[in-house]
């Protein structure tokens, strides 16, 4: 039945569903082309990942696509939208300016065999040999480039490492890069991010669901077809990540080193797209990504608002092809004097303002610092006094309050935070909260990645996991081995350096920052909100990134009496990126 091609668009798209592509050790991965409908050869734009390429966009992620279609008309307009698929690019707005689209369903997912093993090396070796079929085609130019939205933007990093030979440009939109550190353990505390996901956005459309899966609304088929295979058959032929990062608490077990790229070995252009809102999963790896990529020849762009819309929206959609129209097709439009970092610059009220600028962090960053004082809950200047403060482990901590600003002020970049702790048990997690209140104390919160109201920004550290890498270290970024878990005596003072995760906000006069220091995940003062059907139902200002697990954080552990010490021989600090 398959390859079948089929005419769309008044004659101007080729289609080619499910055409197979046999990999090096005999497994069937299937594809989609979209192709220009004549005999002439051009770039590639291949995404490669495990939601289903013949699932419509407006099935199990409707609420996403009709807000953006709602609150941003140009996503829809100038498509028929029949081929929108979730966090990959609209084939009718790129194969029609001259791309040849294809979408790949991984191993072990969608129409493609073999075992489901999420961002496991044997993925990344496929999505290469991937990328060198693409080129050879008839239709080719020989020159790939990849681009997508988080999964499909993550594994980028990985494939990038492998230096496939054809691979000629990389656009990774919001793509974490370090699963450990962004996705598994946040300062190595665990996330139960992806439990819900693996099972709602994975599971549903793994290879041999079949006629128990979903008629997808592209193809009018079997999303994850053509064969019906049994429970048992399916757990057979897949790797349970959820669990398999429960089991794997350290960075340098295989699991997770074998999935982390080799940034010196990413050496081809690169465009790094960020969200200041995706605390959690979709922003860090951008971030870290950027810097330390091996490339000579790339840039960072970053914005706010949801993770799915920028992608889509004019604005986005013109960065990415003037990006790959320079690199795929030799087009001579200006990319190459582009300043290397083009940020949205975040105020208050989702109100952004464009800005330009030549590094990360930005050129004359003044880094400044602001104290904790426990006597009174300040954040302000250095104090010689000593003083300390005690919560419960589990509770929502304290928080330390800046005076007001006098001028507007903008803090863009990382930030890092020294803190004294003690406990009385033999460990503690921070939950570290930067926040920001308006002239009344009333807090100011942002449409996040996921989540509509997120704080500025955060950061998390298992006190046992204060172990730093003293090469990649800075004070505005710590860099945690997490190879080591090093118990507290109960009682004993110790030094955390704790990573908050790269921010924009600029404060109106008057305005106010502040730091929590928490037992637990942020909560929005607002209360609860719906959430997304396909994630959790609630969400509470994290969105799905909790850190709740009762088997990585016991009670007798983590909610014990946490004390903060600040002043004297204790300088408790924050690192801040001052914009002038």
């Amino acid at each position: 039945m398959y390859p079948k091609k089929e005419i769309i668009l008044d004659n101007k798209i080729e289609v080619i569903w499910d055409q197979e592509i046999v990999m090096s050790d005999g497994i069937i991965i299937r594809c989609d082309i979209f192709k220009p409908n004549d005999d002439k050869k051009y770039p590639v734009i291949m995404t490669y990942g495990p939601y289903g390429k013949w699932l419509h966009f407006d099935q199990i992620y409707s609420e996403q696509w009709e807000r953006m279609c709602e609150d941003h008309p140009d996503v829809p307009a100038g498509s028929s939208n029949a081929y929108q698929n979730w966090e990959v690019v609209d084939p009718e707005k790129w194969v029609t300016d001259g791309y040849v689209v294809i979408r790949v369903d991984s191993r072990g997912a969608g129409r493609s065999e073999g075992v489901l093993d999420l961002w496991s090396r044997k993925e990344a070796e496929d999505f290469a040999e991937c990328i060198e079929w693409a080129s050879n085609l008839e239709y080719s130019t020989g020159k790939v480039g990849i681009n997508g939205i988080s999964y499909y933007g993550m594994n980028q990093w990985q494939v990038a490492s492998l230096q496939p030979k054809n691979l000629t440009a990389m656009c990774v939109w919001e793509g974490a890069a370090d699963y450990y550190r962004e996705l598994g353990y946040h300062g190595g505390i665990y996330c139960s991010f992806t439990e819900a996901w693996f099972q709602k956005q994975v599971l549903t459309v793994q290879n041999g669901k079949g006629e128990n899966g979903l008629m997808g609304d592209i193809k009018g088929d079997w999303v994850a077809g053509p064969k019906t295979l049994s429970e048992e058959q399916l757990r057979e032929n897949r790797r349970e990540f959820p669990a398999e990062i429960l089991e794997n608490k350290l960075a340098t077990d295989d699991f997770w080193t074998s999935r982390m790229p080799d940034f010196s070995k990413i050496n081809i252009p690169l465009l790094s797209s960020a969200n200041w809102g995706g605390q959690g999963l979709h922003s860090r790896g951008n971030f870290d990504g950027y810097v330390r990529s091996a490339s000579e020849q790339k840039w960072l762009e970053v914005h706010g608002i949801e993770h799915w819309t920028e992608f889509y929206t004019d604005y986005g959609v013109k960065i990415q092809k003037q990006f790959f129209d320079y690199y795929l097709k030799g087009k001579e439009n200006g990319w190459q004097d582009r300043p290397k970092v083009n940020l949205l610059t975040r105020y208050p009220n989702e109100v952004f303002k464009e800005n330009y600028y030549s590094s990360w962090p930005l050129e004359g960053t003044d880094w400044g610092r602001a104290y904790l004082n426990a006597s009174d809950l300040s954040l302000d200047q250095h104090n010689s006094i000593e003083a300390e403060i005690t919560y419960k482990g589990f509770s929502d901590g304290v928080t330390f309050l800046a005076p007001p600003v006098d001028q507007e002020t903008e803090i863009t970049g990382p930030i890092g935070l020294k803190i004294y702790i003690s406990s009385d048990t033999a460990d503690a997690d921070i939950f570290a909260v930067f926040r920001v209140f308006d002239e009344e104390l009333k807090e100011v919160t942002f449409q996040g990645a996921i989540d509509p109201h997120t704080p500025v920004s955060q950061g998390w550290l298992r006190a046992s996991h204060r172990k730093l890498d003293k090469k990649l270290s800075k004070d505005y970024q710590p860099y945690h081995t997490h190879d080591v878990i090093e118990p507290l005596s109960p009682g004993t003072v110790y030094e955390l350096n704790i990573e908050i995760w790269p921010t924009s906000i600029v404060l109106p006069r008057n305005y106010r920052l502040a730091l929590s220091i928490r037992g637990k995940d942020y909560a929005w003062p607002g209360g609860e909100v719906k959430g997304l059907g396909n994630l959790d139902d609630v969400f509470t200002g994290v969105g799905p990134f909790k850190h709740q697990n009762e088997l990585d954080r016991p009670s007798a552990i983590f909610d014990g009496n946490v004390t903060i010490h600040t002043g004297g021989k204790y300088e408790s600090f924050l690192v801040l990126p001052y914009i002038s």
